[in-house]
C-alpha cells in the first residue's frame, strides 16, 4: 500500500520522541541539592523591553517593587513606543525604577536590539557604579511578567557557584483560568520547564527563556561583539546556546516562576509561534559552534533540540498520511460488506499518540493541584491536539523565512 512508508515514518518520529521524552521525564525526578555560600550580596537589574506596553506595564512594575531585596534595579527600555508606556514608567514615582527610551529609526529592531541597547545604557548612566560584573545579575522580563515574590532568594544561590552564567526560572500563565487555549499553554510551559528543563540540568544543555531569565554581567561580557543578545528572532535560545558554548553553567529553578498573559486568540498564538519557530530555523547556524565548543551529552541534546524544526515539519504530514489510510480502510470495509479491521487496531495509534498524555497530566497535576490528577490526564489528550498548531506556525515560518521577512511580529495585550 502507498501509504505505508507513511505510517513506518510516522511510528519511527513518534518512537524516537517517546524515548527521548521518557529519557527525559527520568532524569527530571531526580532533585538537586544546593547549600548557600553566606556572605555574596549581589545587584540585580530588571531589564524590561518595551513597544507599546501600557496595557500590562504597570502591574509588572508594582510586582518587581515590591519584592522583598533592597539592592536592585528596575530598567524600562522603551522601544519606541506609541502609547503611553513612558508615562507609565514615570506615574511609577519609585528611585529604583529607570526609564531609558529608544527614538525611531535606531528603535524598533527586535528585542535583542533593545536589550543590547539597555545594557550598553546601563554602564554609561553610572547606574552600575564601580560593582564587579561577576556580582551583577540581569533579570529579562516582559512587559506582562509577574515575578514571583521570592524569585531572588529562590535563584541567588545558584550563582555561589562562580560558572553559572544563567539561571532560568519556570513560566507560568496567570490567566490559565480564562479558558482552554489558555491552560493548554500554562500546562505546555509546566511541562517544558518541570521535564526538559528540569532533566537538562544533568546534560549541562538548560536553554534560556524569553521571560524570566537571570544572567551573570561578567557571562554575557564574555560573549563579545556589540552585545550579548543577537537579531535572531529567538535571541534567548541563541543566547543559551553561547553562555555554554563559552564555558559557561545554565541552571534550571523550579522552586520559582514568572507569570505571563496567555493568548486568547488561535491566530494570534499561531503568530506567535511562527516567529518562535523561525527563530528556531535561524539557530541552525550555531551547529557548528556545538560542534566545536559544546562537550558531549550537551552537544547531543542541543542539536536535537535544534532540530526539533525539521522534525515538525515531517510530523505534520504524518496525520494526513494517517487520514488518508484510514479513510481508504473505511471505504475498503463499504465495498466488501464488513469491516477490514478490528476495533483493536485503534490502539496502537492510540497508545503512541497519547501514552505522553498521562506522564503530561501526572506533572501538570502536582504543580496545579486544583485541577487534579484526572482533569489533568483530560486536558492533556486535548494538549495533544494542541500541539497541531505548531504544523501551522511551522509551514508559516518557514514561508516567511524563504520570503526573506524578519520583523518581529509581536504579540497582541489584553
Amino acid at each position: 500500500m502507498t501509504e505505508e512508508p507513511f505510517l513506518w515514518a510516522a511510528m519511527a518520529i513518534i518512537v524516537m520522541a517517546g524515548c527521548y521524552n521518557t529519557v527525559l521525564f527520568t532524569l527530571s525526578r531526580f532533585r538537586v541539592r544546593r547549600s548557600r555560600v553566606p556572605g555574596t550580596e549581589r545587584f540585580y537589574v530588571f531589564l524590561l523591553a518595551c513597544l507599546n506596553e501600557e496595557k500590562v506595564l504597570a502591574e509588572s512594575l508594582a510586582r518587581i517593587t515590591s519584592l522583598p531585596i533592597g539592592n536592585f534595579i528596575a530598567l524600562v527600555i522603551d522601544d519606541g513606543s506609541e502609547d503611553g508606556t513612558a508615562d507609565i514608567v514615570r506615574a511609577c514615582d519609585h528611585p529604583r525604577v529607570r526609564l531609558y527610551q529608544r527614538r525611531l529609526p535606531n528603535a524598533r529592531r527586535g528585542k535583542g536590539a533593545a536589550l543590547n541597547a539597555g545594557v550598553r545604557h546601563l554602564r554609561t548612566s553610572g547606574l552600575l557604579g564601580y560593582r564587579d560584573a561577576q556580582d551583577v545579575i540581569l533579570c529579562v522580563v516582559d512587559a506582562d511578567g509577574r515575578l514571583d515574590p521570592h524569585v531572588v532568594q529562590a535563584v541567588d544561590p545558584f550563582f555561589d557557584d562562580p560558572r553559572t552564567g544563567g539561571v532560568q526560572i519556570g513560566v507560568r500563565m496567570y490567566n490559565r483560568t480564562e479558558g482552554l487555549i489558555a491552560r493548554l499553554q500554562d500546562m505546555e510551559f509546566v511541562v517544558y520547564g518541570d521535564v526538559f528543563q528540569s532533566a537538562r540540568r544533568f546534560l549541562g544543555s538548560v536553554g534560556m527563556g524569553g521571560n524570566g531569565q537571570f544572567m551573570r554581567l561578567s557571562a554575557l561580557d564574555s560573549l563579545g561583539g556589540e552585545g550579548p543578545w543577537s537579531d535572531s528572532l529567538t535571541e534567548d535560545l541563541d543566547l543559551g546556546v553561547r553562555l555554554i558554548a563559552h564555558g559557561w553553567r545554565n541552571q534550571y529553578c523550579p522552586t520559582a516562576a514568572v507569570s505571563q498573559q496567555a493568548v486568547l486568540d488561535v491566530r494570534r498564538l499561531v503568530r506567535q509561534r511562527s516567529r518562535w519557530f523561525q527563530g528556531h530555523l535561524q539557530s541552525a547556524g550555531l551547529v557548528p559552534t556545538i560542534l566545536r565548543d559544546v562537550p558531549g551529552r550537551a552537544a547531543i541534546d542541543l542539536l536535537y533540540h535544534l532540530s526539533s524544526p525539521v522534525l515538525i515539519l515531517l510530523t505534520s504530514l504524518l496525520p494526513l498520511s494517517f487520514l488518508i489510510a484510514l479513510g481508504g480502510t473505511v471505504v475498503a470495509s463499504v465495498r466488501i460488506g464488513h469491516p477490514l479491521v478490528s476495533p483493536m487496531w485503534l490502539a496502537g495509534p492510540y497508545l503512541l499518540s497519547f501514552t505522553a498524555a498521562y506522564t503530561y497530566g501526572y506533572v501538570y497535576a502536582r504543580r496545579e493541584r486544583s485541577l487534579g490528577l484526572l482533569r489533568s490526564v483530560l486536558v492533556a489528550h486535548i494538549f495533544i491536539f494542541y500541539g497541531y498548531i505548531w504544523f501551522a506556525a511551522g509551514w508559516w515560518g518557514l514561508w516567511r523565512m524563504l520570503t526573506g521577512k524578519r520583523t518581529w511580529l509581536k504579540t497582541a495585550r489584553t
